[in-house]
């Protein structure tokens, strides 16, 4: 095994697939702009509050809801809600981060909202993770150097013993900064986060 001893992982786009396909067919079947849902929703100045744990959320989903109807320029139905109904866990990825456990300690590293463990929980993938740190929570988030330190922190490692993975790459980039290893994965684009795991000699131990 490597010196790596310590993944850690973004959830939206790592561990849940975002469905970006399904937000471009809602925003097609509605005549909406392309990118409409994500930028109402996550490109906004409400959101960077919610993000760090200030505001009130359903205040935030309105407000998005709200500007999505002002570009369409009539009424809509809760797009927002629909297409995050069609996200769901990438199989692979959440089995082969069970399959890495022991000997490796993994970390969730998310900018989400609070309601983020309460969806860990029902969706029984709490479990996968010896820390779960969620901006909301801390009240800092990525690419803040201090949010990377603190998840390698929660895992009882340097950052430079951990591997980081998100699909972002202004985050990878911080992480890289910070000391991390860092993995730019995209599931929309056919990554495989095993192999690209396996060839930093991260893999299950069977």
């Amino acid at each position: 095994m490597s010196g790596l001893r310590g993944l850690v992982l973004d959830f939206g786009g790592v561990i849940l697939d975002m469905r970006w396909d399904a937000a471009r067919a809602l925003e097609e079947r509605h005549g909406l702009p392309r990118h409409a849902l994500v930028e109402t929703l996550y490109r906004t100045a409400t959101w960077r509050e919610i993000e760090c744990g200030r505001g009130d959320r359903q205040a935030w989903l309105d407000e998005a809801h709200g500007l999505l109807e002002a570009r369409a320029g009539r009424p809509l139905p809760r797009l927002h809600d629909a297409w995050r109904g069609a996200q769901h866990p990438i199989a692979a990825n959440v089995a082969l981060v069970g399959a890495l456990r022991p000997p490796y300690r993994t970390a969730l590293l998310s900018n989400a909202d609070v309601s983020l463990p309460g969806r860990l929980r029902a969706a029984r993938l709490d479990a996968l993770f010896d820390a779960v740190v969620c901006s909301a929570e801390v009240g800092i988030a990525k690419p803040d150097p201090a949010v990377y330190r603190l998840a390698a922190a929660r895992l009882g490692l340097p950052p430079e013993a951990c591997v980081f993975v998100d699909d972002a790459e202004p985050n990878v980039e911080a992480a890289r900064a910070v000391g991390m290893t860092a993995i730019h994965y995209r599931v929309d684009r056919g990554d495989d986060l095993g192999a690209a795991l396996a060839a930093l000699g991260v893999r299950p131990s069977g």
